[in-house]
């Protein structure tokens, strides 16, 4: 089973922050499957080298090295952190700490080393989700699936919530047409299954409390409807699965969420390049990696698209913002559009990280910014 770990916008912004003589970011590839997992054990070994050749050609201290290698060790050898991995493991490791995260997408593996760490694949995972709930709502049952890359979906236990509406009401039957009190018929019955959907809203506030994923409904009128009226969780998805869940298997509706997730990247993607379109005839907007660079370091992007796999070596002034481009990868240079999203994501804008074919002009990045630079 695939077991992902996804950084907070909080955990996201410390690694952001960091600064180091020796940060290492490493990015391996990965298997929820446990008899397969020797291969990536390997490959963190090699990754792991690569970074030390890169210190010691940089001149670092053996006292710097030493540390870092001996926690990368001690995680090679940790057997039962290997049992439970998803697509990708991305690891961030200094001399005085290792942080980890898996990942269900596929990134490309590399290893880095900087005065700061490499997180433009990270964000892949953050910012264009290939994870996210179902909540499959009938009056008879409800279920919670959840769906992690291109694993198959898996119904999860969420404590305290509801086994079906007529437990929550009370009675034998939603749909009875006998009166109680104020409520009966057709109003009763919307009573019942609106206070079924605020049952079911609370149960979920525990699992969805501080995350970003979306939650898609699958469910049919008026319980759609319904839960949409009392829902408290803000990244709620419009489209639906419009049929009834009942007996329809988890892999099933995964499957159909998934081109529900797809449809939301999708979207995501057009809106931009139509806004990007519409700033750059007023000059706010751009595709060149240094006038990007300067307008992040000002605060002036609103909004950047990047190219989740593109690596370029250089240095960014800290104060200017001008880009000075290196020919090759070294300790002693860093990412220049890794530099660029962090200014931007600590100057409160918004990444998304993608492939090169989704970005306007098939650049490196675009940038829509908040007012002309």
């Amino acid at each position: 089973m695939l077991y992902v770990d996804i950084p907070t916008q909080a955990e996201v912004s410390r690694l952001v922050s960091a600064r180091g003589e020796a940060l290492i970011s490493l990015y391996v590839q990965a298997t929820p499957e446990t008899q397969h997992i020797d291969a990536a054990r390997t490959r963190l070994k090699q990754l792991t080298a690569e970074a030390v050749a890169q210190l010691e050609e940089a001149g670092a201290a053996k006292r710097t090295i030493w540390p870092i290698e001996e926690q990368l060790n001690d995680l090679m050898d940790d057997d039962a952190f290997w049992r439970v991995q998803a697509n990708t493991l991305a690891v961030f490791v200094t001399p005085d700490a290792l942080h980890t995260y898996r990942l269900p997408n596929h990134l490309t593996e590399t290893a880095q080393v900087s005065d700061r760490f490499h997180l433009k694949p990270l964000l892949r995972a953050v910012s264009m989700p290939q994870h996210a709930f179902v909540l499959a709502l009938a009056e008879n049952e409800v279920r919670v699936i959840e769906v992690l890359g291109d694993q198959p979906a898996q119904e999860i236990r969420v404590p305290d919530l509801p086994r079906d509406a007529t437990s929550v009401a009370g009675t034998a039957n939603v749909n009875s047409r006998s009166y109680s009190g104020r409520q009966g018929g057709g109003e009763g019955q919307k009573h019942h299954l609106r206070q079924y959907c605020r049952q079911v809203d609370a149960a979920l506030r525990g699992l969805l409390s501080g995350r970003s994923e979306p939650l898609i409904l699958a469910a049919t009128e008026p319980l759609l409807s319904l839960y949409r009226s009392v829902n408290s969780y803000a990244h709620l998805a419009q489209s639906a699965i419009e049929t009834s869940p009942v007996r329809i298997p988890a892999h099933d509706l995964g499957a159909d969420a998934r081109k529900i997730v797809d449809q939301l990247n999708a979207e995501m993607v057009a809106e931009f390049g139509a806004l990007y379109a519409e700033r750059e005839n007023d000059g706010r907007a751009t595709a060149q990696v240094a006038r990007a660079a300067r307008a992040a370091t000002f605060g002036a992007v609103d909004t950047l698209l990047v190219d989740m796999d593109s690596v370029m070596p250089g240095l960014v002034d800290e104060d200017t913002g001008e880009v000075t481009f290196e020919e090759s990868e070294s300790a002693v240079s860093y990412g220049v559009i890794d530099e660029i999203v962090g200014r931007v994501l600590a100057n409160g804008g918004r990444v998304l990280a993608v492939r090169r074919g989704d970005l306007p002009q098939d650049a490196d990045l675009a940038a829509i910014l908040r007012y002309a630079i």
